[in-house]
């Protein structure tokens, strides 16, 4: 699934292209695109009509498009999600789920492409966001700011983390705490900051915390600045053209081959249903305290030091 340099990426596209725009008609050519916005296809279509983008807009993996009115188009991406900006009748994709025109033929059509179709578009309010300094769609309210927002509060997310009874991959990967990071990222952040992904959060120092945010804004930026991470043809930018950061990915997929800091062979983990990759020189597993034993003596009978 898309993460966050993935989504960034198909934002500046759609910036660059959709703000001012003003729509002349939209058409749903499958039910499933739409199955999030719960008045249906006609509805989505008819609501969009007359109306015109603003420019694109993202918190973690999550993208839309600000329209008037306090409503926007909320994109989810799923695993196969694409959004494209092609020519006015320039030919259909074969997995072509939504298409979107605008009165002036020479801006093109933005096309939502779902192979899987896990994805779809959406309408929804825009609500103030928690701090009351933005809006966002109502539906990701809950969801934390990323890393890469300039407002993101690192002694707060220090903070949750220390409350929190968990792990630290399980942490960066709740969008309650954190947002945009997912498991490629996780993986890649945690082997800079040699880290198991097993450590528990309430382990981190405040230093230690900075560190692998550090380390996650470097790896999430790296990657942007070269389009993101593409396994295959399914994730593409605006204009479908693949990202190139898979060739840099230190631990994500690198299995038996050698750690690129000590040489020693990287291993893969079953870890809620994906997986993890790690070093197991440079990221040992947390150690685990022993449970205190208590000598008996004969027949069980407790000995009690002096």
């Amino acid at each position: 699934m898309p993460e966050l340099p993935e989504v960034e990426v198909v934002r500046r596209g759609l910036e660059r292209w959709a703000g001012g725009r003003t729509i002349a008609g939209a058409q749903v050519l499958h039910p499933r695109a739409v199955r999030r916005h719960a008045a249906g296809a006609a509805d989505f279509a008819d609501r969009l009509k007359g109306h015109s983008f603003g420019p694109a807009r993202r918190r973690g993996k999550y993208l839309w498009l600000p329209l008037d009115e306090g409503v926007c188009v909320l994109a989810h991406l799923g695993m196969s999600g694409q959004l494209l900006i092609q020519p006015t009748g320039a030919p259909d994709e074969k997995h072509l789920r939504i298409r979107i025109t605008f009165e002036d033929p020479e801006a093109g059509e933005l096309r939502f492409v779902d192979q899987r179709t896990f994805g779809g578009l959406s309408l929804h309010s825009e609500v103030p966001t928690a701090e009351g300094d933005d809006t966002l769609p109502d539906v990701i309210s809950h969801i934390a700011r990323d890393p890469l927002d300039p407002a993101f509060d690192e002694a707060a997310f220090h903070a949750a983390l220390r409350r929190r009874r968990t792990t630290i991959k399980r942490a960066l990967l709740d969008q309650s705490l954190i947002s945009g990071v997912g498991n490629i990222y996780a993986d890649e952040a945690l082997w800079r900051a040699k880290l198991h992904y097993e450590r528990p959060t309430a382990t981190l120092t405040r230093p230690r915390t900075v560190e692998l945010l550090g380390h996650v804004r470097d790896v999430m930026n790296a990657a942007l600045a070269v389009g993101g991470t593409s396994f295959d043809s399914l994730y593409v930018n605006v204009n479908g053209e693949s990202g190139y950061f898979e060739r840099s990915l230190d631990a994500y997929g690198r299995e038996d081959e050698p750690c690129r800091r000590c040489g020693t062979a990287m291993r893969r983990r079953p870890w809620m249903n994906r997986s993890s990759y790690y070093c197991p020189k440079c990221q040992p597993p947390p150690r685990t305290r022993r449970p205190m034993t208590v000598p008996t003596g004969p027949a069980g009978v407790r000995v009690v030091p002096r």
